[in-house]
């Protein structure tokens, strides 16, 4: 599996999901289409699941994280990257090019008028899921890993300086302002 078949595969759990903006139900999809490959192709997924959670880790995502759900620790913006990867390539890669764009969203735009947190935690297991019921075992020790790149220090404030986010982040930040 190659990054191109990774986000096919995506882009079929999204097809098949009643709502293409409930994580959790494409991670589930997702998982089951995986369980269907070889064992090999699994591997090479959750490789490149973590490669895309690294291009992710970039401070002003993790800003529009914060202000969308109203805080986000290190668990909480890997949740928040495991429901961006379920949202497809294009927006994935807008949005990691751009947080503000996250405002284009109907599932930010609902997030604000609702208070729904944008989490897809289910997404960050969906090889590990696929292997287990595949093989029946779990994925090998060391079959993968993760470099996290240091984060932009120009970002290096308090996500709650809501001045200094709306200045970075205006149009997401214009949808949460009370």
């Amino acid at each position: 599996m190659d990054t191109e078949e990774f986000w096919h595969l995506m882009e079929q759990a999204r097809g098949r999901a009643a709502d293409t903006t409930d994580a959790e139900d494409i991670a589930r999809r997702a998982t089951a289409l995986l369980t269907a490959r070889e064992p090999q192709q699994i591997l090479d997924a959750q490789r490149i699941l973590w490669d895309l959670m690294a291009a992710s880790y970039k401070a002003p995502l993790w800003a529009a994280a914060h202000v969308i759900n109203g805080g986000c620790s290190d668990d909480g913006f890997e949740y928040f990257r495991g429901w961006l990867i379920t949202q497809g390539r294009t927006t994935f890669e807008q949005v990691v090019d751009d947080a503000d764009r996250l405002a284009d969203l109907p599932a930010v735009h609902a997030a604000a008028s609702v208070g729904l947190d944008l989490e897809g935690e289910q997404t960050l297991s969906i090889a590990w899921d696929a292997y287990e019921a595949a093989t029946g075992s779990q994925l090998p020790g060391g079959s993968f890993s993760i470099n996290y790149p240091q984060l932009d220090p120009a970002w290096g404030f308090d996500f709650e300086d809501h001045g200094r986010i709306a200045a970075r982040l205006p149009r997401v930040a214009a949808l949460f302002t009370d």
